[in-house]
């Protein structure tokens, strides 16, 4: 029994309230702990890996003291007396703020990702081998002249310099969270090659016809099985790649310029076609594949992909037409979007200009590359757009055993074996097979496989003829890569000789000497004069001309040369007053060497062309002209939807008001413009009705080239291809409405039913998304590393050149990757951009500070002299010799 007492004493028993209460707040205040401790450990270990941006360092292998200047956006200046210092000093700073990014690089130009991620890339690494860009670039080391291996070397020293301080997630980030799956991994020094190999790897981006030429050899075999329209084969692929539509847009080189030949003493040696027979290059390995058509895929994810958008705008105008009097010069390559940014803004600055060390120089880098890729130094300035001439061809090869047919008779495979080293699993040893064009590629692909399991059709389309193999000897069928990156060459010495550059002839030997990826190179200089070069390694074909695939076992059809350099197009000073690329035609159809069937259309170019000479005509032109040019949004074939959808009657209300859209609309694919959201969309809808959405669906890659091709549709309405019986459709009309319709339902899903709320810039945002970890599948570790989205304006085959895929979404994948104009009156009045920021650090205030300003348009001053970079400094760092 208890006393009054004792019950007096006892504590009274909770509630089951309070009881709840309680836990409540002792599990809140355990979460509250564990997300504060959380939230400090992620923030030191981002913080951490932030480089030192002022103060002194001393450093092991440097000659004399080096000075960072940076800017507010992190852009560094970099200061020194001699150029292997130069060199070390931009190794160190690429390193400090981009590494993981470069290593990550090299692994993939080396086929070694698995040793990073894991089995998941063995596939990816075992095609990227086959390809052989590691040995080519070790090739390329091994040949250059003291002097650029020197600045190669010095470079590498640099970034060692930076992992002798350093060590995983003091580092970068990723290798915080690369530790929880692969703890044993650690960074090998850097060499000269690591840095040469990431050149092929830009090639592989910007390789040319090689998809379109796979596409034209399946559609060649499919239409010769069953063709559900009336057209014949050859007719049918003539319609869906039609020429270069030369009477309506320009060519770069009208008319080509007699300038001096140069004199270098001898014939740059990339240009010299090395002989073929024993000496093999890389081919595919004899592994299993599984899920073969995702390899190429993959390997474009980490590379770069040659989807819609890539290639590029540059152009310049001479003082004849600018209110200074002196040339102004605009680029803006064409990439893949990426995060952090391919590109990489610094300048590089001897303390006395001299023979000794010659550099004076700002631009455009790459991170894990010395030197600058684009820009200008004190007396010229410089601009590439992809050339976009054929330099890829498929090769069919009869193959028997470990040997294949060449002019009748049997010559050996070569072959050799390599290790594909794997995180958390075994080895993969590889058989690597090669012939005397290159990779074998069938086998690694659905699409090259197909084209070897039936070549006759597009050899037949092709003008070549089809051997059945014999069953004597018991050949099949192979497909292998000719392609001219596979070849050492000598670009990464052209970088050096373009950031010395004094005129143009220094230009052009420059040029000479920059052989892959091939690029249309602008100029101009404080002289005033402004001028174009094609440089690249261009091969002479024999019998075929690369449209399709081409028959391995006559040598008739081997490239027998390549283009001698001097009669290359060139233009310099022409009367024009300007020169604009835009990866269209270089030059009319009566030049003396085939380049390419293969150009863009030539829609960006003729744009910029007539808004160069509509704003001149009305006042000189300025920097802020070629700015506004850069942004300019017209969609062309947006203009023909406006005149045939007058004609077409829809039904409902909603279709009705959307079709309204487009009686007012500018045809600019502007970021707040609800017609351009609906033209879009409507496009996509019509071109995938036409196209896709057949019972043999046709390709609907490169706008451009469908802007052509719907064009002249539209001049046809009885075309075969107006007729969809999939969809019921039987005539353009018929067609123009289904499409319709179902735009205004696909956008009114997405946006609303109030067609004046629908806006282009968010249907066509970018989400920045890095290209490791930012696909890992993992949500909370893809939101340390991915920015956005972002809304944007543009779209496919605009000067605006923001791609998007068709059928796939409408969100930005393809970029501007950089904008820049240069004004040779005063550098200082040059500005420049990119996409994302100086910086790979996640949460790095220079992450993405570029970015929002990228969408907009908007250009910062590009500071060069030595009183606007001091001007402009925020931060100052001081390399000092160790000791």
């Amino acid at each position: 029994m208890t006393t009054d007492s004792q019950a007096s004493a006892a504590p009274a028993r909770p509630s089951l309230g309070v009881r709840i209460g309680r836990i409540a707040f002792l599990v809140v205040a355990a979460v509250v702990v564990v997300a504060v401790a959380a939230a400090f450990f992620v923030t030191w270990t981002i913080q951490r890996s932030f480089p030192q941006t002022a103060g002194t360092l001393e450093l092991d292998g440097l000659q004399a003291e080096v000075t960072v200047q940076r800017d507010a956006r992190g852009i560094p200046t970099i200061t020194a007396d001699s150029t292997d210092d130069l060199f070390y000093a931009q190794g160190f700073v690429h390193a400090q703020d981009r590494f993981f990014e470069m290593d990550f690089r090299r692994h993939v130009t080396a086929g070694r990702v698995a040793e990073m991620f894991g089995e998941s890339q063995a596939a990816t690494d075992a095609f990227l081998r086959t390809l052989g860009w590691r040995d080519v670039a070790e090739a390329e080391v091994e040949a250059m002249d003291d002097t650029t291996r020197g600045y190669y070397e010095a470079y590498a020293d640099g970034v060692n310099a930076y992992l002798a301080s350093r060590s995983g997630a003091e580092l970068s980030l990723e290798y915080a969270v690369l530790g929880i799956q692969n703890p044993d991994y650690a960074p090998e020094p850097w060499e000269p090659a690591d840095s040469v190999a990431w050149l092929k790897a830009m090639a592989w981006d910007l390789r040319g016809n090689i998809e379109n030429e796979t596409e034209r050899s399946l559609l060649a075999a499919e239409s010769s099985e069953a063709d559900e329209t009336t057209t014949e084969t050859g007719d049918l692929l003539a319609q869906l790649y039609p020429d270069y539509p030369f009477d309506e847009n320009p060519v770069i080189v009208p008319k080509i310029s007699t300038v001096p030949t140069l004199d270098t003493g001898a014939e740059p040696a990339a240009y010299t076609l090395p002989e073929t027979e024993g000496q093999i290059q890389q081919a595919t390995t004899t592994i299993e594949w599984t899920e073969t058509s995702s390899v190429i895929e993959a390997a474009s994810e980490l590379v770069g992909d040659v989807g819609e958008g890539i290639g590029s705008n540059s152009w310049v105008v001479s003082g004849d037409l600018t209110e200074s009097g002196a040339p102004l010069l605009a680029n803006d390559p064409h990439l893949g979007a990426s995060l952090p940014s391919v590109w990489y803004q610094v300048q590089l600055t001897c303390s006395t200009v001299d023979d000794d060390c010659p550099f004076d120089v700002s631009g455009f880098s790459f991170s894990g590359l010395p030197g600058i890729v684009i820009g200008h130094n004190s007396q010229v300035a410089w601009g590439f757009t992809n050339l976009t001439t054929d330099v890829t061809d498929l090769y069919v090869e009869r193959v028997v055993g470990d040997e294949y047919w060449r002019d009748g008779k049997l010559v050996p495979l070569e072959q050799r074996t390599e290790t594909i080293k794997v995180a958390g699993s075994d080895d993969i040893e590889l058989t690597i097979r090669s012939t005397v064009h290159g990779p074998i590629i069938s086998g690694l692909t659905d699409d090259f496989t197909a084209i070897a399991d039936d070549p006759a059709p597009a050899l037949d389309a092709g003008g070549a003829t089809t051997p059945a193999p014999g069953a004597e000897d018991d050949a099949e069928y192979a497909v292998s890569l000719r392609w001219t990156a596979l070849d050492p060459g000598t670009t990464a010495t052209a970088i050096f000789a373009l950031g010395t550059a004094q005129d143009f002839e220094d230009f052009r030997y420059a040029a000479s000497l920059f052989d892959v990826p091939a690029q249309n190179l602008i100029y101009a200089d404080t002289e005033g004069n402004i001028g174009y070069q094609t440089p690249g390694r261009l091969p002479i074909r024999g019998a075929g001309d690369g449209w399709m695939p081409q028959p391995g076992w006559d040598s008739s059809y081997d490239w027998t040369g390549y283009i001698p350099f001097e009669e290359l197009p060139v233009s310099y000073n022409p009367s024009s007053g300007y020169i604009v690329t835009a990866n269209n035609a270089i030059v009319a159809d009566d030049y003396s060497y085939f380049l390419s069937r293969d150009w863009d259309y030539g829609y960006r170019a003729a744009r910029i062309a007539h808004l160069i000479e509509r704003r001149a005509a009305a006042a000189p032109l300025t920097a802020q002209d070629m700015r506004d040019i850069q942004m300019d949004n017209e969609m062309w074939i947006g203009k023909h939807l406006v005149t045939v959808m007058g004609d077409v009657e829809v039904s409902g209300a909603g279709p009705k008001e959307a079709v309204e859209l487009l009686t007012t609309w500018d045809a600019q694919n502007s970021a707040s413009s609800a017609a351009a959201a609906y033209a879009n969309v409507l496009w996509s809808n019509l071109v995938q009705n036409i196209f896709a959405e057949r019972e043999q669906p046709l390709p609907i890659d490169g706008q451009g080239r469908l802007f052509t091709v719907v064009a002249d549709l539209f001049e046809d309405p009885s075309d075969p291809l107006w007729t969809n019986t999939a969809l019921g459709v039987d005539g353009m009309d018929s067609m123009l409405k289904l499409s319709a319709e179902q735009a205004y339902e696909e956008l009114s899903a997405l946006q609303g039913e109030d067609v004046l709320r629908w806006n282009w810039g968010d249907l066509h945002a970018i989400t920045l998304t890095s290209d490791t970890l930012g696909s890992s599948g993992i949500a909370p570790i893809e939101a340390l590393f991915n920015r956005g989205p972002f809304p944007v304006g543009g779209g496919a085959s605009v000067v605006n050149a923001t791609g998007w895929a068709l059928g796939v979404s409408y969100a930005t994948t393809t970029v501007p990757s950089m904008r820049m104009v240069v004004d040779l009156s005063d550098f200082d009045a040059s500005t420049w951009n990119h996409l994302t920021g100086a910086s790979g650090h996640a949460f790095h205030a220079n992450y993405t500070d570029q970015t929002e300003d990228w969408a907009a348009g908007v250009q910062t001053p590009w500071a060069f002299t030595e009183k606007a970079v001091t001007g402009a400094t925020v931060d100052t760092l001081v390399l000092t010799p160790a000791g």
